[in-house]
C-alpha cells in the first residue's frame, strides 16, 4: 500500500490549496513527476534548440581551455550529451532521479554512457568529488532556489567544485522583462517544442509560476524565483567569481528587454582587487557589455578631443541655460553648482563621483567646500586628463581618481557620505545594480544625488531606437524606475528637480557650436566622428521636443 501511494505521488503534482504560496527550494523534488519528465524533451525540442544555440557553449568552453565539465542541471541530458559528443569529459548531476533516469536513457540512444550523480546543489560536494574546469547550470535551473541563503550556498558549492582557473556557465530567463513589462517569447532558443505552451500563470517579485501545456491537453507547473539579472551577477561576485560576461540569447550586444534568456560566463581566476585609496588602479569584477562599450567609446581619440575642446573639457554633461547666449562651459558648470546647493556638504564629507568624466565636479567640491572626493570612471583616457587637471589646479591632495565601473564599486560598505553622478548611469546595462552598489557604499543618512537622461514613463515603445542605436545603448531608465530601484535598495526620495527643458537647450547649443566650428573640429576630431555626432545630437533634440525624454536632479537618502 505504501509503495502504491508513493507511485501515485509521482504521477500528480501537488501544490495544495494555495499554489501561489508554495515558495520552497525543496519543492523541485516533487515537481518533476514521471509524466512531466516523459514530456520534457517535447518541450525542449532537441533539434530546434541545437540549431538555435549552435556551438555557443562548446566554443565558449573550448576558448577557456575546458576539458572536464560538471553539468549540475542535467535534466534529460541535452547539454551533457552535446558536450560528450564534442569530446568533453562530463559528469552529469541533477537533484531529480526521474530526470537522471531519462538522461541516461537518452544517452544510450546516442550510444553514450552518462556518468550520472544525484545531488542537491546545496550539498553538491558531498556527492561529487574532484575539481572541474567548468560547471554548467543551464535551462533556467538556478531559479528553483527561493531563499538568498540557498542561492549563496549553491554558488559557493559551484565555486568549490571548480579548479582555481575554472569557469561557471549559468543561464536564466529574462525575469527583468517579465517583471517590468510582462511576458513575451520568441520561442526560438530554449523551449522550442511544437505545439507546446510555456507561459507564466502568476508573477510577482518572489514567484514566477509557469504553466506548461502539451498537445495531449496535459498541464504541469513549476514554481520558480524570478531572479533579476543584476541580482544573480551580484551574488556571483560576492561569492568570489571575478570577471563575468553576459549574453542575451547568445548575443554579446543586445537590448535589455529583448532576450528571452541571459547567459553568464563567470571566471574564478583571482586577481587582487583594489580599494578606493589606491590611486589609478583597476578593479576586476562584473561589468555589463554596455559599460564596456561606453569605455571603448570614451577612450577613443575622437571622443576625447570632442569633449575636451567642444564640450568644455571640465563638466561634460547637460548644462543649465539662462539665456540663448550662454556658452556650453558656463551652463555645464552651473549644473554642478546647482546640485551642490541641494547638499549640506562640509569639509568632513567623503564624496564618491561615479562616472566622473574629467572631474570638474570633484574640483569644484574640493576647492569650494574642501571635502575629499573620489572619482570613479571607466575611461582611462578621461582619468588621465582628470589627474593632469587636478595637478594643474593644486587639488591632488583632495581628489583620488580610480579606473573602474559603477556596477562594481571598489569601496567598503558604509564608507561614503555622498554619492554623486551626472549623466553617466544611462551607460549601464544594469542600472538597478548601480543603485544597489550606491546604497551599499553609502553611510546611513548619506545622500545619492545624480542626473540622468531618462525616458518618460509613458514613452511609446520603439520611438527611441534612433537615439539608442547611435550611442550603443539598449534602453534608458525612467523616473519611476529609479524611484522603484531606490526604494528596493533602502533609499528614500528627498526630491526630484524637473529640468527636462534644459535637455533640448543643451543639445541644441552643442549642435550649434559644432556647426559654427565645423571646419576646425573635423580636423581635430575627424570628419566621420563629427558627422555621426551631428546626427546623434539631432536625434536627442528630436526626442526631447517630442517629449519622449526626461531630465533633472534626483536626490535620495539612505535610511538608517
Amino acid at each position: 500500500m505504501q509503495q502504491q501511494l508513493q507511485w501515485q505521488d509521482n504521477l500528480v503534482q501537488d501544490y495544495g490549496d494555495d499554489p501561489i504560496s508554495v515558495r520552497d527550494t525543496s519543492k523541485y523534488q516533487t515537481e518533476y513527476i514521471q509524466g512531466f519528465v516523459e514530456k520534457w524533451d517535447s518541450l525542449i525540442g532537441w533539434q530546434t534548440r541545437a540549431e538555435g544555440e549552435g556551438d555557443f557553449f562548446i566554443q565558449a568552453l573550448r576558448e577557456k581551455g575546458v576539458k572536464r565539465v560538471l553539468d549540475v542541471a542535467t535534466g534529460t541530458g541535452f547539454h551533457s550529451i552535446r558536450l560528450l559528443q564534442a569530446g568533453f569529459d562530463v559528469v552529469s548531476a541533477d537533484g531529480s532521479p526521474e530526470m537522471l533516469a531519462k538522461a541516461f536513457e537518452n544517452g544510450r540512444r546516442h550510444d553514450l554512457i552518462l556518468h550520472t550523480v544525484q545531488s542537491d546543489w546545496r550539498w553538491l560536494n558531498r556527492a561529487v568529488h574532484g575539481e572541474f574546469d567548468a560547471v554548467i547550470c543551464l535551462g533556467n535551473s538556478f531559479t528553483h532556489l527561493f531563499t538568498e541563503r540557498d542561492r549563496r550556498k549553491t554558488l559557493a558549492e559551484f565555486y568549490a567544485a571548480l579548479k582555481h582557473d575554472g569557469v561557471l556557465v549559468i543561464d536564466q530567463r529574462n525575469y527583468d522583462m517579465i517583471l517590468d513589462q510582462g511576458f513575451k517569447t520568441k520561442h526560438t532558443y530554449y523551449y522550442c517544442g511544437d505545439n507546446v505552451k510555456a507561459e507564466p500563470e502568476h508573477v510577482d517579485e518572489g514567484l514566477a509560476r509557469f504553466r506548461y501545456e502539451f498537445p495531449d491537453q496535459s498541464v504541469y507547473y513549476l514554481n520558480m524565483f524570478p531572479i533579476r539579472q543584476s541580482h544573480l551577477c551580484r551574488l556571483m561576485t560576492e561569492v568570489g567569481f571575478q570577471q563575468i560576461q553576459s549574453y542575451g540569447d547568445f548575443q554579446e550586444t543586445y537590448r535589455h528587454e529583448e532576450p528571452d534568456f541571459f547567459i553568464h560566463i563567470a571566471e574564478k581566476s583571482y586577481e587582487s582587487g583594489n580599494s578606493l585609496t589606491q590611486e589609478g588602479k583597476k578593479r576586476t569584477g562584473y561589468a555589463s557589455t554596455v559599460v564596456n562599450t561606453a569605455r571603448d567609446y570614451y577612450n577613443s581619440e575622437g571622443a576625447d578631443r570632442f569633449y575636451a575642446e567642444v564640450w568644455g573639457g571640465e563638466d561634460i554633461h547637460i548644462g543649465l541655460y539662462e539665456t540663448q547666449n550662454d556658452d556650453i562651459f558656463t551652463a555645464s558648470h552651473r549644473t554642478v553648482v546647482k546640485i551642490a546647493s541641494l547638499l549640506d556638504l562640509t569639509a568632513q564629507d567623503r564624496v564618491l563621483d561615479i562616472g566622473s568624466g574629467y572631474g570638474g565636479a570633484a574640483r569644484y567640491l574640493a576647492k569650494t567646500i574642501g571635502c575629499q572626493v573620489t572619482c570613479l570612471n571607466l575611461s582611462e583616457v578621461q582619468n588621465e586628463r582628470n589627474r593632469q587637471l587636478n595637478q594643474a589646479q593644486g587639488v591632488t591632495d583632495k581628489i583620488t581618481v580610480i579606473d573602474g565601473n559603477f556596477e562594481d564599486i571598489p569601496a567598503e560598505a558604509n564608507s561614503c557620505s555622498v554619492v554623486w553622478s551626472q549623466d553617466a548611469i544611462l551607460h549601464s546595462g544594469n542600472r538597478r545594480l548601480v543603485v544597489q552598489e550606491v546604497a551599499r557604499v553609502l553611510r546611513a543618512g548619506g545622500h545619492f544625488a545624480f542626473t540622468d537622461i531618462m525616458q518618460q514613463d509613458d514613452c511609446p515603445a520603439g520611438v527611441l531606437a534612433p537615439v539608442l542605436d547611435r550611442i550603443h545603448l539598449d534602453s534608458l531608465g525612467s523616473l519611476s524606475f529609479y524611484r522603484q530601484a531606490a526604494t528596493q535598495a533602502g533609499l528614500e526620495e528627498v526630491r526630484f528637480v524637473d529640468l527636462t527643458h534644459q535637455l533640448v537647450n543643451h543639445y541644441s547649443a552643442v549642435l550649434a557650436e559644432v556647426d559654427r566650428r565645423y571646419d576646425e573640429v573635423i580636423v581635430t576630431c575627424g570628419q566621420d566622428y563629427i558627422d555621426r555626432m551631428k546626427v546623434g545630437l539631432q536625434h536627442w533634440i528630436d526626442a526631447g521636443q517630442q517629449k519622449y525624454l526626461q531630465w533633472g536632479i534626483l536626490q535620495f537618502r539612505k535610511m538608517a
